[in-house]
């Protein structure tokens, strides 16, 4: 296994003016992921916890401080070289799901192959949806799935290409338990075969117990203990 860092995060902090005064979201926050390791990260509504994901996904930026993602700079990349980067190499499940309306549940989750200029695997694709239990779903729209459906459809696209980087927002937060043990021993069997890491933030105390590690973002800051 490697340990070499895949995700290090050094004293980042990010701040939000809101009219005269200055809200600090992020102050100081240093975090290390390696390859295999998940990581849940906990706090309470408004503790900056979807900031740190996008921050860590190179869709918004920090103040002060750096991020290193799999041995490069996420600063240091224009535009187009970040969202090359991000779609290779980082999986993404939205708190929104962020699905297009336009596209079948198929087309949804093989649009990510398709960005990177990987050919499509129809197998893979319908291997996937059978594990989280939206096979028959996969000629459906967004418009015609449950917020649960839609949870495990955003989940496929961000597992079909393997990602180095799984970045989790409150994955299990649509859904019943038996699904939410689904996608997390998903995420269990994807890092022990691929080596990846995740990072997720939830509010799911049982969700967050299958991680590694887990920790609590606090008054901007990261801790070890809530």
């Amino acid at each position: 296994m490697n340990f070499e860092a895949l995700l290090r995060m050094s004293d980042v902090a990010r701040h939000f003016e809101s009219g005269k005064d200055t809200i600090k979201v992020l102050d100081g926050v240093t975090l290390t992921l390696n390859p295999g390791r998940r990581l849940a990260v906990m706090g309470a509504s408004g503790s900056g916890k979807s900031t740190l994901l996008h921050l860590a996904a190179g869709m918004d930026f920090p103040d002060s401080g750096s991020i290193m993602l799999d041995g490069r700079c996420l600063a240091d990349l224009n535009e187009p070289e970040l969202t090359r980067f991000r779609a290779r190499r980082i999986g993404l499940v939205f708190q929104d799901f962020n699905l297009i309306d336009s596209l079948s549940v198929f087309d949804n989750i093989a649009l990510v192959p398709w960005l990177i200029g990987q050919k499509s695997d129809r197998r893979a694709i319908h291997a996937l949806c059978r594990q989280l239990g939206v096979d028959q779903l996969i000629k459906r729209f967004p418009s015609q799935l449950s917020g649960g459906e839609k949870q495990r459809v955003a989940i496929a696209r961000a597992l079909i290409h393997r990602p180095a980087l799984i970045l989790a927002d409150e994955p299990t937060g649509s859904l019943d338990p038996d699904s939410a043990e689904v996608v997390l021993e998903l995420f269990d069997q994807t890092v022990k075969t691929f080596d990846c890491a995740v990072l997720m933030v939830t509010h799911n105390q049982a969700a967050a117990a299958r991680m590694d590690d887990t920790c609590w973002l606090k008054h901007g800051q990261l801790h070890s203990t809530p």
